[in-house]
């Protein structure tokens, strides 16, 4: 029923292959979507971000030197203590503000993406092109007339001749 059919490579092409060879190469390779890759949740920081600024223990926050010392049960309630509030209110604040955080850091990163993609690298090479072109006519201007200026006044001064005597 239609006038014009829209022509078909013998290949295909990559969402829709005719042939079977490119659709069984397709089906073999496993295509990773970055939005629903499968996330570690025993190491949430593979590439440590935060290894020397928030691992903070009980040890680096509270410590007694020798020859002072509190007794043994308050040392092990204060160690208790730390730990289980440290833990539960992370936990706490993370499930409250952890979901908004993460929107607000997703929608930063994504307007600071867009203006590098579309604003501040297209900016760069059109300066870049600008500056390439300005540089030519300076370095054209410089060899014309600078170059022989200064060959001119080297070849005045290469004949004076200098030389340090010492009278006693």
């Amino acid at each position: 029923g239609f006038l014009y059919t829209a022509p078909v490579r013998e290949q295909g092409n990559i969402y829709k292959p005719n042939n079977k060879m490119m659709a069984d190469e397709l089906s073999e390779k496993a295509v990773h979507d970055v939005h629903t890759k499968e996330i570690d949740l025993v190491n949430r920081d593979p590439k440590h971000l935060n290894d020397d600024v928030v691992k903070i223990d009980f040890e680096d926050v509270i410590a007694e030197p020798e020859g002072t010392h509190s007794f043994d049960g308050i040392w092990k309630a204060s160690f208790t203590t730390f730990t289980v509030t440290k833990y539960w209110f992370y936990r706490l604040l993370s499930a409250i503000f952890g979901i908004p955080m993460a929107l607000i850091w997703g929608i930063y990163f994504a307007i600071l993406s867009f203006l590098h993609i579309w604003a501040v690298v297209p900016c760069i090479r059109s300066y870049l092109i600008e500056i390439q072109c300005i540089s030519r006519v300076y370095s054209i201007c410089i060899h014309t007339f600078c170059d022989p200026l200064f060959e001119a006044i080297g070849k005045m001064f290469s004949s004076i001749r200098a030389t340090v005597r010492k009278e006693i």
